[in-house]
C-alpha cells in the first residue's frame, strides 16, 4: 500500500539519536497505529512495546533481533520485532520506514 487515506496524522515529530531518527505517528480510524520516518546512518538499539513490523521502503540496513543473526535489507524488505524486546540496526545509507504496531 503506497498510500494511506481516511486517517489522522500527529504533526510533533518524535526525535531520537539527537535527529538521526525521526517518525511521525499516523493514526486509523479503527484504532491502529503506524509511525512514519527517516534514519540516517548510524547505529541504534530500540526496545519495543507492542509487536512491530518494520518495512523498509528505500535505503539499506542491517538488523539484529534478539538473539538471532545480523540480516540485510537493501532498498527494501520487512522484519517484525516480538513484543517486548529490543533490537539493533546499522543503518548505511538514509532509509524510509513504516512501523505497524500489532496488538496481540
Amino acid at each position: 500500500m503506497s498510500q494511506f487515506n481516511n486517517v489522522s496524522v500527529i504533526k510533533e515529530a518524535n526525535i531520537y539519536f539527537d535527529g538521526k531518527v525521526t517518525s511521525r505517528i499516523v493514526l486509523f480510524a479503527d484504532g491502529t497505529k503506524k509511525t512514519l520516518g527517516i534514519m540516517l546512518p548510524g547505529e541504534y538499539e530500540f526496545g519495543t512495546g507492542l509487536k512491530e513490523e518494520m518495512e523498509i521502503l528505500a535505503g539499506k540496513l542491517e538488523y539484529q533481533l534478539n538473539g538471532e543473526d545480523w540480516k540485510e535489507i537493501n532498498e527494501s524488505g520487512v522484519f517484525c520485532v516480538p513484543a517486548n524486546d529490543k533490537f539493533q540496526l546499522k543503518v548505511h545509507t538514509p532509509v524510509d520506514y513504516c512501523c505497524s504496531y500489532i496488538a496481540e
